[in-house]
């Protein structure tokens, strides 16, 4: 019964990041709301206020959420890119490579894509890593070829 509801992100800037997950990878708003909570004690925040946008896929509920987060009081921006080390790698997601990569350029979000393809069970599937507005890696898998 155990399974991952949602992954949020801090963002530095909601529209750029929205611009990313939702213009860029087709990712839909789900819901799109301030809070007021516990948040100091829950997250060790700055502030119990934050904006808070779910994206997903309104037609497959079961296939997790990305959430957006902008706390009041703002977050220390993260350490740059770098190779792999302990702790968050990065978000994977199922979109159709060619399409997003081109929605991405053409929106000038994502950085140079790194792309290759690995063998699967219907012939190659293509791959890319893309970095968000906020330098979080993403990786896309090619949907069509895994018949996702």
């Amino acid at each position: 019964m155990t399974h991952v509801h949602h992954s949020a992100l801090c963002t530095a800037d909601l529209a750029e990041s929205l611009r990313f997950y939702r213009d860029g990878l087709g990712l839909a708003v789900l819901m799109d709301h301030e809070f007021d909570g516990p948040w100091r004690v829950l997250f060790d925040s700055r502030s119990d206020r934050l904006h808070s946008v779910f994206l997903g896929e309104p037609e497959r509920p079961d296939a997790g959420i990305v959430e957006l987060v902008v706390f009041d009081g703002g977050v220390e921006h993260g350490p740059e890119p770098a190779p792999p080390v302990t702790g968050f790698f990065l978000l994977s997601m199922y979109v159709d490579v060619d399409a997003t990569l081109r929605r991405l350029a053409e929106l000038g979000l994502g950085g140079e894509p790194h792309r290759v393809e690995v063998p699967g069970p219907r012939g190659p599937v293509a791959m890319a890593t893309v970095r968000d507005p906020d330098g979080v890696l993403v990786e896309l898998i090619d949907a069509v070829g895994t018949g996702r």
